[in-house]
């Protein structure tokens, strides 16, 4: 014999129930017991239309009327018309009763659980009735069975305790008894010793079945649902949850107890003793798999089986001097709350006794808060106890498996991962069967920590990354296209998942919460919203993604203020902006140490040399104990380009407009030529190498006129350049009769730095620098004499996207 439940989507509709009666005509044993929900949502509206009725409104009639025309219209459309008559006068017989007992709450003007219970019932006594009836028309060998006849509590309504002995002796001997192959009965409803209505807890279907099957000693218990078994987390929440195939009796107690609905805590443990498994099953996927719920089997397989949650949560604390070494107190705190019956569904206690912080449904703290503090008033006027804290808003997330027994680490690795994602853990607690780890986190929380615990414990590690980008010209484009190119093997060879999630220019912004489809990025972001630096922050920190990077493709000084707002929210931050960290000292510094409390890392490796190593080298040498002596390099691309390409042959205007059209100076080319942008490029790496420099301290040695550096557009500029073309021509005829080329120059020594335009003779290491190569000269204690040389292309959107994507995959690896 078989045990199969359907729950409320199983039976939501006609077309649900037809694919019941092919799963249950399909049943492999002899004989099968039905267990079936309301149908789906009916068990809320009959609440609905009760809590109505006891508030005299009205409107109990119209919510009435739904479920009656709900019912109906099942029957119309499972049963053959000439069938009907008799089916719809039985149903309209039982919702005139229905409308009795609400007539009678309304006239009262309250409802009794007494009476709540008789009236929830009529969800499942009118879908298995219904049910029933269809498989017969099915030509099905079915009968139905009223559950009360079966089932039998005490006398506490909406959440009765089940009499075993009289529950077992009235199955075994209906079934015994039954001539029907399939009986059809309601789950959730029972009935007292003495008769009256009562109800098994909300979910209490799984519960029905799983008596019913002990009761008969079954041969498996089936949980037909609307998911195909349980996951290893909430697919609801984390897209990359998976079916557990197959799982034991305990860890889906545990799993079920944190906030994994497909099962109903209680069931499992009628047919634990017995020894009955338990299949959870998808009425709308029947050939999948499912989850199996066994003896532990699983002695050297996962640790970590699940992560479940409880939202809703808040916390209840109790704490002063008079608590410690005093005998009792947990015992009078625990009382209250039982009494009051208030559900603790966690505890820690600090092993100094001066506190107990418990945790309880958030609908329960107002009323806890009031008897806890009167239950200890007298210790708390005498200052020995404080008033009780109360903190809402929270959530339990706890790992699950029974071969997290003695296994090392495996709290280390939960806490720091949800660390690194500046997830606070308020409260941590864990059984002393250590099959499950719980911690109480805020409940906004939640999705970013179940994503980051699944993909740290199973998600072969793969790295999801969520990217927020903003700014799409040359660099930004080259990038996003790098994204996509190399998305694929990324993927496989780095174990990095990369998704954009937002995406900005200076007049439209998008955001997409599965990805921005990067094929056809231009046309998503045009339709998007008016762009707006403070609302792009909002959205990011609302979505609160695990491993979300800002990346800042602009040389926006508005947007280089928003640093500190990210990486304060721990959001990561990867720049070529070199605003930010060429900005006052103390806002460098704040920068930094905003990233080491918030474990973001801000990372802006193509401020200096594009996408050369520049930085992160320099970063090596400090921290295996090297010290700088000097630093002396062609940091601007920019530069080099132009007087690689400039001679008497040319116009310094033309090389000039050349440089800025193929992206290779700032689009106002005057940050490049009046050397600020390499003042910014030595600052950098002179703070990187642990000095406290400001940009007035650099001395600059410009080549322009001051009229050029005094223009304020670039029509002006490139007009100034022109008008002093022979100026410029005789640095070049200068340079020339020397035997050496201009190059400009940064250094820095001694506390001291400078830029300037220089004459560099042949044999230098600069001379025969090409393009728009940079070049960097470590002198260090380690490297005296000959220095560490850092050389390549310094400039250009390729190769800075490349070292923006380099940023990105540092982060995916720390």
């Amino acid at each position: 014999m078989q045990v199969l439940k359907f729950g409320g989507t199983s039976v939501a509709n006609a077309q649900n129930i037809s694919l019941v009666k092919d799963i249950v005509a399909n049943c492999a044993a002899d004989n099968c017991i039905i267990i079936v929900s309301a149908l789906g949502g009916i068990t809320d509206t009959l609440l609905n239309a009760a809590n109505l009725s006891s508030k005299q409104d009205e409107g109990y009639k119209t919510v009435l009327k739904e479920i009656e025309t709900r019912h109906l219209d099942t029957v119309k459309s499972l049963i053959p018309v000439h069938a009907q008559s008799t089916i719809l006068s039985k149903i309209k017989s039982e919702l005139n009763t229905l409308e009795d007992l609400l007539e009678g709450a309304f006239l009262i003007g309250e409802i009794t659980p007494q009476l709540s219970d008789k009236i929830v019932s009529y969800g499942e006594m009118l879908s298995s009735y219904i049910i029933s009836e269809y498989f017969q028309h099915q030509q099905l060998d079915a009968g139905h069975v009223d559950s009360r006849t079966l089932i039998i509590t005490n006398e506490v309504n909406e959440k009765a305790a089940v009499n075993f002995k009289i529950t077992n002796a009235n199955c075994k001997k209906f079934f015994s008894k039954t001539p029907h192959k399939i009986i059809v009965a309601g789950g959730f409803v029972a009935s007292s010793e003495s008769g009256n209505p009562t109800t098994l807890g909300r979910g209490g279907s799984d519960y029905t079945a799983a008596i019913i099957a002990a009761a008969v000693d079954a041969e498996i218990l089936q949980i037909w649902t609307d998911v195909s078994g349980m996951y290893t987390a909430n697919p609801k929440l984390v897209k990359q949850a998976k079916a557990i195939p197959h799982i034991s009796y305990e860890e889906a107690m545990e799993l079920s107890h944190f906030g994994a609905k497909v099962l109903y805590p209680p069931t499992i443990q009628p047919v634990l003793a017995k020894g009955i498994s338990i299949e959870i099953k998808n009425t709308f996927k029947p050939e999948d798999k499912g989850t199996l719920i066994t003896k532990n089997q699983n002695e050297k397989g996962k640790t970590v089986r699940g992560i479940s949650h409880v939202e809703n949560i808040a916390l209840l604390s109790l704490e002063g001097p008079g608590m410690v070494g005093i005998p009792g107190i947990s015992k009078r705190f625990f009382e209250v709350l039982s009494q009051a019956e208030i559900s603790v569904v966690l505890i820690t206690q600090a092993s100094s006794e001066h506190s107990i912080c418990v945790g309880i449904s958030t609908d329960d703290i107002d009323k806890a808060v009031q008897i806890v503090n009167s239950a200890f008033e007298y210790e708390i006027e005498r200052g020995k106890i404080k008033h009780v804290i109360a903190e809402q808003n929270l959530a339990i997330i706890a790992l699950v498996g029974d071969n997290m027994k003695s296994h090392q680490g495996l709290s280390g690795k939960m806490f720091s991962t949800l660390g690194k994602n500046n997830v606070n853990i308020r409260v941590i607690a864990q059984g002393a069967s250590e099959r499950n780890i719980s911690a109480v986190i805020k409940k906004d929380d939640v999705k970013k920590a179940l994503n980051a615990l699944h993909e740290e414990f199973f998600e072969e590690n793969i790295k999801q990354l969520n990217l927020f980008v903003m700014g799409v010209g040359n660099v930004g484009a080259k990038f996003l296209n790098q994204v996509c190119q190399q998305k694929k093997y990324l993927k496989e060879n780095l174990k990095l998942n990369i998704r954009v999630i937002g995406l900005s220019n200076s007049r439209t912004m998008v955001f997409d919460d599965g990805g921005i489809p990067l094929k056809n990025w231009e046309d998503t972001l045009a339709s998007g919203e008016k762009a707006n630096k403070e609302h792009f922050f909002e959205k990011v920190n609302q979505l609160n993604y695990r491993n979300s990077i800002f990346v800042d493709n602009t040389a926006s000084a508005d947007v280089s203020t928003t640093y500190n707002s990210y990486l304060g929210n721990s959001i990561s931050v990867v720049t070529c902006n070199k605003i930010a960290c060429s900005s006052e000292y103390s806002n460098y510094q704040e920068l930094k140490s905003l990233a080491r409390t918030y474990n973001a890392p801000f990372l802006f490796e193509t401020n200096v040399g594009a996408g050369l190593p520049i930085i992160d080298t320099l970063k090596h040498l400090i921290a295996s104990g090297d010290k700088i002596l000097k630093i002396q390099a062609v940091l601007s691309g920019s530069l080099n380009f132009v007087f690689n390409n400039f001679n008497d042959q040319t116009s310094f205007h033309d090389v000039v407009k050349q440089a800025q059209e193929e992206g290779y100076t700032e689009p106002d080319p005057k940050i490049d030529l009046s050397g600020v942008d390499v003042m910014r490029k030595i600052l950098i790496l002179a703070r990187e190498s642990g000095n406290q420099l400001e940009i007035s301290d650099i001395e600059n040695k410009s080549f322009l006129p001051q009229e050029s550096l005094d223009t304020d557009n670039n029509d002006d500029f490139f007009a100034s350049l022109a008008k002093y073309e022979d100026d410029f021509q005789k640095l070049y005829t200068d340079a020339v009769a020397k035997e050496s080329k201009l190059k400009y120059v940064a250094q820095f020594e001694e506390g001291k730095a400078s830029v300037g335009l220089q004459e560099i003779p042949k044999g230098h290491d600069f001379y025969n620098l090409e393009g728009s190569d940079n070049i960097v000269l470590f002198y260090t204690e380690r490297y005296p004499n000959q220095p560490m040389i850092i050389k390549g292309a310094g400039a250009g959107a390729d190769v800075t996207a490349s070292g923006i994507f380099a940023d990105i995959i540092r982060i995916g690896n720390f």
